[in-house]
This record gives structure tokens, C-alpha cells and sequence, in this order.
């Protein structure tokens, strides 16, 4: 079965509760995304599917992909993918928002990750402590953080067993050689559950809106023998820069212009070297603890190392 085919058959697979659709159908409209339009056959099916939520009046925790993979924890590196996981809830927190059921950590043998399961899915409550097989999941990612999103469709079955967690904080240091685009003050999707960083005021999953200000730092240090993409979120960003959210805003209304934030945090941060600690998680490292090390590096060798990244 071809790639095409596969997707098409999963699509019609879920909506064939809610729709009359079929494979057929599917697969042309996947095809021409793909080969008349070149869209990138991910891109294609989250917009086929997107019309098909819109055509049945659906939200998108109200189907399921199917044929999930079983994965571990620190092994997701892709956002909105459909995975099944067993693992042990470590921690419960309190909820900041109404809209929310519980939120918390989950843990394997692999590491821990960050879940959160919403009032209108209506699940049974998950006990800190206990071990659990979650069936049907979707991941989410926030500052480069993936996380897992528990759904109407999530199904719950309690072990009797235990898991040893592991731990997958790791540590880089070295000098901060690059910071990449994508950084400074950026827009959020403002849309419940939906973290996506807007470009030119759309995000990929709910197109034009108006966009929350955050703050971030997707940098790159070079230890001398590897290179390391870090990000550091709101709260560490504020702390390496001394410019906070509101600060931030500020400079760019001034200029008219958002790129002066991060041109004002590559003049201070470039070129110094510093410790980051936190979960490795894809290609990058989250910064959870930031220490500086030293004064500047040379200039012009951090330059050159930067132009050759």
C-alpha cells in the first residue's frame, strides 16, 4: 500500500462515524496537495483532515488516528502525532485553569514528560503514583518542551506493576555562538491547548489570529568539539537578558520593529559561555538551569564560528 494510500485509509477510518468518505476520495485529495500543489504529505493530511473536522462540525480531540505506536516518553520529537505510552504519573499539579482537568508529569525508562488531560474530554482521573497504558495520546510542543495531550478518545487501563523513571536531564556548556531565527519576542496561538508559533500571523493549525507575546532563545554553544541547540522559554530568557516580556514589547513598539529584541540579546549574549542544564529532547536541550561562566569570547573567532554554523 502506498504511502498516499495509508494515509487516506486511516483518515476515512476515522471520520467514518461522522461522514460518508472514502478511501478514494481521501487519497485524490491527499494527491493533489501533494503532487499539484508540492505540499509536504504531513501538511497535506492535517489539512485534509482539518476540513473534514470542519465538514462534520468535529473537534479535533474527538477522533483518533489509529494504528498508534507504542513510543517511549523522550523518543517524541514531532508535534500532533497520534502514540500510544505506558508510564507512571510522577507528579499531579494544580490546575491555572478551569479548562483544565489535570496536568502533571508522566514518567518511563526513558525520562519524563509533561501531560494534560482537559474537562471536556471527561476522563477518569489518573492517581500520582500509579502506572498506566494510555491509548490513543496526541503530542504537543511548547518552547521546544513536548508534551502529551489526553483526549475524548484516550482510552485509560491501570497496571498492577511498577516503573523505574529515568532520568534524562542532561548537561552542555560552551560559547554561545549562534542565535537562531525564531528567537526574541514571537507570537503564540492564542487557541486553547495550542502553543504553535505563529509566522506572519497564522498558525499552522488555526490560520490568522491574534497572537500572544512570549518570549525565547533557540541558541547554539559550541563546547569546542560538538555544537548543542539550546532553547531557553520566557522564564530563563528574562533571566539570562534582564529583558522581560513587558520590556521586550516595549522596545519593539518603539522601533516598530520586533527584530530589535533579539539584535538587543545577540549584543549581550554572543560570545559569552555558559552551563545549561535540563531534558534533551530531539536536537535540542531545554534549559532548565542557566549558569555564565566566563566574560566574552573572542569576537571575531565566534563570528566565524557563527557563519559556519
Amino acid at each position: 500500500m502506498s504511502d498516499l494510500r495509508t494515509h487516506a485509509a486511516e483518515i476515512a477510518e476515522q471520520f467514518s462515524d461522522h461522514l460518508d468518505v472514502s478511501e478514494d476520495e481521501v487519497e485524490e485529495r491527499l494527491r493533489n496537495l501533494v503532487e499539484e500543489y508540492r505540499v509536504p504529505v504531513e501538511e497535506a493530511r492535517r489539512s485534509v483532515v482539518n476540513s473534514y473536522l470542519d465538514e462534520a462540525d468535529l473537534e479535533r480531540d474527538e477522533i483518533g488516528r489509529g494504528g498508534n505506536d507504542e513510543v517511549h516518553l523522550t523518543d517524541i520529537d514531532e508535534d500532533e502525532q497520534w502514540i500510544d505510552v505506558t508510564a507512571k504519573v510522577v507528579e499531579l499539579w494544580e490546575p491555572q485553569n478551569e479548562a483544565i482537568a489535570q496536568v502533571g508529569l508522566l514518567g518511563d525508562e526513558s525520562g519524563r514528560t509533561k501531560f494534560v488531560a482537559f474537562e471536556t474530554s471527561d476522563l477518569p482521573e489518573l492517581e500520582e503514583g500509579a502506572v498506566y497504558r494510555l491509548g490513543n495520546v496526541v503530542t504537543d510542543e511548547y518552547q521546544g518542551n513536548f508534551s502529551v495531550k489526553l483526549n475524548r478518545t484516550t482510552t485509560i487501563e491501570k497496571l498492577d506493576e511498577d516503573i523505574e523513571v529515568g532520568d534524562d536531564a542532561v548537561t552542555v556548556e560552551g560559547a554561545l555562538v549562534d542565535i537562531q531565527s525564531g528567537s526574541g519576542l514571537i507570537k503564540r496561538c492564542p487557541e486553547e491547548g495550542c502553543t504553535r508559533v505563529l509566522q506572519n500571523g497564522r498558525c499552522s493549525e488555526h490560520g490568522d489570529v491574534e497572537g500572544e507575546f512570549d518570549l525565547r532563545i533557540k541558541g547554539v554553544l559550541d563546547d569546542g568539539a560538538a555544537v548543542h541547540e539550546v532553547i531557553f522559554g520566557r522564564e530563563t530568557t528574562e533571566e539570562l537578558t534582564g529583558i522581560e516580556l513587558e520590556e521586550a514589547q516595549q522596545l519593539a513598539m518603539d522601533a516598530l520593529d520586533t527584530s530589535v529584541v533579539v539584535d538587543e540579546m545577540r549584543q549581550d549574549l554572543v560570545g559569552r559561555y555558559y552551563r545549561v542544564s535540563g531534558p534533551e529532547l530531539g536536537r535540542y536541550v531545554l534549559a532548565d538551569e542557566v549558569e555564565r561562566l566566563t566574560e566574552p569570547a573572542d569576537p571575531e573567532a565566534v563570528l566565524i564560528k557563527a557563519r559556519s554554523i
